[in-house]
């Protein structure tokens, strides 16, 4: 007999955390299943510098295991296990945990998030955190006055290049093509920057380092073999997100590139009762802050809806 909740919150990052906290303190009892990466994207940052409230700043794990703590504290219910299937045409929401356990949820709050697409390169591994990046917004300022290298031809490549020329001193831009997919704005951007160099035809083959971090990249033109060693410090990866958003497809609806439409001001979805926050419903912003701020507005939202309903 499947379980009966209340409130369910699919994913545990700053977005899911805050719903919990918010959905909590409302009564609502929520139930969360930490996902895959209990903790979000930001549980593979070494260091959080932007998030209000800490001045000092504070590494990305012990964050989440503050905002963790916090949910608990006011009586979220937080369990291990990934929702591997969904059937949102009935009431109350059908989702299943780990291919096995089945929950009835009269309200579900979707903080998957989204997950960065890598070059598949051992060292984006090894240097995580050491100098590799997918965000220039939130590590970009730890290489100032430092030369970095971007990857990517598109418009995020582009805006990350742009952002990193304002505090670095040099900004390799790797393009495997011979031409920028950014928008024609972006290009002209790019293009009359001239702290941004930009190597056409161009792939990384590996990224350099030591235990102290990146020291170099390795990249080989593809038109004419040859090898160069840019001298960088930090190497950005900006070839685009992938939402996580893969269960839910027939049921919501979605943007060509899967990130969850949401009514505008809210984070309502076309099925009523089903809310969605943070990146997997944010292709702009994607920051932790404003994915607490999303979580807070799904578990506002759910608990009205509860109301409406008098379920709650």
């Amino acid at each position: 007999m499947a379980n009966h909740i209340k409130c369910l919150i699919i994913g545990s990052g700053p977005a899911g955390y805050t719903a919990a906290i918010y959905a909590a303190r409302a009564g609502m009892n929520p139930v969360m299943y930490m996902g895959g990466q209990p903790g979000g994207q930001l549980t593979t940052t070494t260091e959080v510098d932007n998030f209000p409230g800490y001045p000092k700043g504070i590494d990305g794990p012990a964050m989440m295991q503050d905002l963790e703590n916090q949910a608990r504290r006011f009586g979220t219910d937080v369990r291990f296990g990934m929702a591997t299937k969904v059937d949102f045409s009935v009431s109350p929401k059908k989702v299943f945990i780990d291919d096995t356990q089945e929950i009835e949820a009269d309200t579900v709050i979707i903080a998957t998030g989204a997950s960065a697409k890598w070059l598949g390169l051992e060292g984006e591994k090894t240097f995580n955190g050491l100098g590799v990046s997918a965000c220039a917004v939130c590590d970009g300022f730890f290489y100032r006055n430092q030369e970095v290298a971007v990857v990517g031809g598109g418009d995020t490549a582009a805006e990350e290049a742009s952002y990193l020329a304002n505090l670095c001193t040099k900004v390799h831009l790797i393009v495997r093509r011979e031409e920028l997919r950014a928008s024609v704005i972006m290009q002209k951007r790019v293009l009359s920057n001239p702290k941004i160099e930009i190597h056409w035809n161009t792939e990384t083959e590996e990224i350099l380092g030591d235990t102290t971090g990146v020291n170099g990249a390795k990249v080989k033109n593809n038109k004419t073999g040859e090898v160069t060693v840019l001298p960088v410090t930090g190497f950005f990866v900006a070839i685009g997100h992938k939402p996580n958003t893969d269960i839910f497809k027939g049921f919501l609806d979605m943007d060509e590139a899967g990130y969850l439409k949401t009514e505008k001001g809210s984070s309502r979805t076309n099925i009523p009762g089903v809310f969605a926050s943070g990146d997997a419903q944010d292709n702009v912003y994607r920051q932790a802050i404003t994915a607490a701020g999303t979580g807070c507005m799904a578990a506002l939202d759910a608990e009205r809806w509860l109301a409406e309903q008098e379920l709650h």
